[in-house]
């Protein structure tokens, strides 16, 4: 399990006075990006390839309240990867420092080419990096069919 520490700023907070909802993003998002850095995943190397990654979704789900000023401890495990590597899917969770979980979020995305602005797998030479990824109890390949397991797809307005 991979886990960074935070402390609670104050522009990290709502009016309710509690972490919010944006906050956990962004947080998640630094550990990801910590992450994929210690895992070789440099700026450099994906400037290298031409690639990115992407997010479909965040599905959070909040236990407990966190405030300004405690100190936060965000996990990450790798629950999913395709194959080729084009399709991950990482389990996040948030403690505080008691070491209660405070929230879990669910998160599924891709890699992009940066040209195409399409879906990529990813290179041979990242790829090789993924097998050094700490997997979560219920790790599985992941397909395309995963990208819909919810069944949303687009609906555009009619003007």
């Amino acid at each position: 399990m991979f886990t960074k520490k935070f402390e609670i700023r104050w522009s990290d907070i709502d009016a309710n006075r509690h972490l919010a909802n944006s906050a956990y993003i962004n947080f998640m998002s630094h550990t990801r990006m910590a992450f994929l850095v210690e895992k070789g995943f440099t700026m450099q190397e994906m400037l290298k390839f031409g690639v990115s990654p992407v997010v479909f979704y965040e599905h959070v789900h909040y236990f407990k309240e966190a405030f300004h000023g405690q100190p936060i401890t965000v996990s990450l495990e790798v629950s999913g990867l395709s194959e080729d590597g084009m399709f991950f899917k990482f389990d996040h969770n948030f403690y505080n420092h008691k070491g209660e979980n405070l929230a879990y979020c669910e998160i599924f995305g891709a890699w992009i080419d940066l040209k195409t602005r399409k879906l990529s797998a990813l290179p041979k030479e990242l790829l090789a990096f993924t097998k050094t990824f700490p997997k979560s109890k219920g790790y599985k390949t992941l397909t395309k069919e995963d990208t819909r397991i919810h069944g949303r797809k687009p609906m555009n307005l009619d003007l």
